[in-house]
């Protein structure tokens, strides 16, 4: 029997604490040795915490096998015959049954009952980590990656500037979430029942988001799976509120927030499928809402793309908010804090200029989902009555899908007030709001585990965001900003795109006053009058994220690197008719904190390397457009590894 050394292996760090042995077979074929790896010290985890051996083992099975039926495109046909019979029984996401579960192990019967019941359960921290979503987070099986191009799984071989949309799972978020997920899988096998393991997790990630976003006695917190959900549960609200009245919905620039936005605020399906699993017809009713709610929406851009004063908006925002008081509309107006490409509006003193004048005549709903504000300013919005809507997984860079609303004190109390539109069955459970929540009683028991998970990951980044101090954070992103400029303007074709001063409040911190998100056109290099197109640019931000070097052999150090970047918006195009695709580059929490898989580099050393990436993330781009018909006519496709990792040429 040899010693596994699994100090060293950072995907296993969770485990740190466990010396294993495995059998010598374990090593005839190293390709399955990660195989073994997880099976042993999943077994032996789950036996220190007070599971029964052979049921810790038939457990891990479950684990093992999820694992590498995702590595099995990186297996032989010889590595895959040498799995044990059981790894396609054990790895399927529906349970074969206690029967069959029980003929593959030592276990008794009530025990392969127990593994039965508890399935959903069980499995790897980046299996759970995408369940509770909508289509949205849906892993490709052919790339192993979502539909925003990033994996539940840690990617550090990928040069990551994409928290403007989302990110893949850090080591340092993974870690998180595996160790919180070993903590419920624990209980489960001891006997305590699913609903109330699932309950505790998704209370547990309230209770690290009110302590991280400073919310008060009186304030409550309410998880959603993304912040499209949020927008949803934020005009539910509305029908709590005790007034007999149509709803208007005046929404900032929603073309810069999510696409399925202004569905949401109407109350309609956003999507086809919901984040519990349930079929929906897109664009249908939501049961329950108001049919007579209104969507009117304040542009932030002129129809050239040039973005609108400050000041003309904010007066345009009052005079829909006062037409609408007039009318008899119940109001929701949103603040943007901030779009997808970093824009403001209104600024934090007009809303409190709005609250001053018209009272509680209208609600506050600040869409903060890109994360890109301190405590302090989540505050001073809670201060204004407002409610405040925020994603882990935008700045934060924690997994997609992971959001929630923090509701100041005078709206949590209609949580004790009549019931939410029946149709959110479909979109929360129970535990997703607050206990003391009379409203939420019609929800189902039970609670999103993946969502809690995702949290817990998020979690993790924030807490090694706020170690940071914040004139640190600052002399970071004004880094960025630099690096940023000087690599867009390096790249023939490609235009950085303005955008004013962030306007804040004097009590909030230097480093959320500064611009953290780029935005750049595309010269289209076969049409030089006009930028790329929406989809063209598209073919772009799916080109940086995939492994071009089999095409580009000349520039295989450049082309086979895999770059993570924010998704284009469409915007008019500079000149002409039509709209361009504009990309973008963002820095996230993690550039602040640090990666860690960087951890053995200095502080100096590791900011020269990330800015050295960004760079190279440009010089990528150059080579794409450059070699465009090329490309067009192949269309390559992003994957979660460089398509040559294991001839060692795509990594560095």
């Amino acid at each position: 029997m040899q010693e596994a050394a699994i100090r060293q292996a950072p995907e296993f760090a969770v485990f740190r604490r466990l010396a294993v042995e495995l059998p010598v077979a374990a090593y005839a074929r190293p390709a399955l040795l990660g195989f073994h790896l997880r099976y042993v010290l999943e077994a032996r985890f789950l036996a220190a915490r007070g599971v029964r051996p052979a049921l810790a083992e038939a457990a891990a099975a479950r684990v093992a096998a999820q694992f590498v039926l995702a590595e099995a495109g990186m297996l032989s046909a010889d590595d895959k015959a040498a799995l044990p019979g059981w790894v396609r029984v054990m790895g399927a996401e529906i349970s074969p049954g206690p029967v069959t579960i029980a003929q593959n192990f030592s276990i008794t019967p009530g025990q392969a009952e127990l593994l039965h019941a508890c399935w959903p359960y069980l499995g790897t921290a980046e299996a759970l980590l995408e369940t509770g979503g909508d289509i949205r987070l849906a892993r490709d099986p052919m790339s192993a990656l979502n539909g925003y191009g990033c994996s539940h799984r840690p990617r550090p071989w990928a040069i990551t500037f994409a928290s403007s949309t989302a990110s893949s799972c850090s080591e340092r978020g993974y870690m998180a979430a595996d160790t919180a997920r070993l903590s419920a899988t624990a209980a489960l096998l001891r006997g305590t029942a699913p609903g109330r393991v699932v309950v505790s997790c998704v209370e547990v990630a309230r209770r690290g988001i009110a302590k991280a976003f400073g919310i008060t006695a009186g304030e409550r917190v309410i998880l959603a799976a993304s912040g499209t959900d949020t927008e949803l549960l934020a005009l539910a609200l509305t029908h709590l509120a005790g007034r007999d009245q149509p709803v208007l919905n005046i929404l900032i620039a929603p073309e810069e927030t999510g696409r399925g936005v202004p569905l949401a605020a109407r109350g309609r399906h956003f999507a086809v499928d919901t984040a519990l699993g349930h079929d929906v017809t897109f664009e249908a009713p939501v049961a329950g809402f108001r049919p007579d709610t209104d969507v009117t929406s304040i542009l932030l851009r002129e129809p050239s793309g040039a973005v609108r004063p400050l000041a003309v908006v904010e007066a345009e925002i009052e005079a829909a908010l006062a037409a609408g008081i007039a009318a008899g509309w119940f109001v929701i107006l949103h603040g943007l804090d901030l779009s997808k490409t970093g824009l403001l509006a209104p600024s934090p003193g007009f809303l409190a200029h709005l609250r001053a004048v018209y009272g509680d005549a209208f609600d506050i709903v600040v869409d903060a989902c890109q994360g890109r504000l301190s405590a302090n300013a989540i505050r001073a919005y809670l201060n204004l009555r407002a409610v405040v809507l925020i994603t882990g997984s935008k700045f934060f860079t924690g997994p997609p899908f992971a959001g929630a609303a923090l509701l100041p004190q005078a709206v949590a109390a209609r949580l004790q007030t009549g019931l939410l539109p029946e149709g959110l069955a479909a979109y929360f459970n129970r535990a997703e709001f607050p206990a003391d929540a009379a409203c939420a009683e019609n929800l189902p028991t039970g609670g999103n585990y993946g969502l809690a998970l995702r949290w817990q990951a998020a979690l993790a980044e924030i807490k090694a965001l706020l170690r940071i101090i914040p004139a640190r954070r600052a002399a970071i992103i004004q880094g960025f900003g630099s690096a940023a400029r000087k690599a867009i303007a390096a790249q023939p074709g490609l235009g950085l795109l303005e955008a004013p001063p962030i306007a804040r409040t004097d009590g909030d911190e230097e480093w959320e006053r500064l611009r953290s998100i780029f935005t750049f056109s595309l010269q289209a290099p076969h049409e030089p009058a006009r930028c790329l197109t929406p989809a063209e640019a598209r073919n772009v931000y799916m080109w940086l994220n995939t492994d071009l070097s089999a095409l580009l052999p000349e520039d295989a150090a450049i082309a086979a690197r895999i770059c993570h970047i924010g998704q284009p918006v469409p915007l008019a195009q500079p000149r002409g008719e039509g709209q361009m695709g504009a990309l973008r580059v963002s820095a996230g929490a993690r550039l602040i904190s640090g990666e860690p898989s960087h951890r053995a580099l200095g502080p100096k050393a590791r900011l020269g390397r990330e800015f050295a990436d960004l760079a190279l993330v440009f010089e990528k781009i150059g080579l794409i457009l450059r070699h465009w018909e090329r490309l067009v006519a192949a269309n390559p496709a992003p994957a979660y590894r460089p398509v040559r990792v294991r001839d060692k040429v795509s990594v560095k």
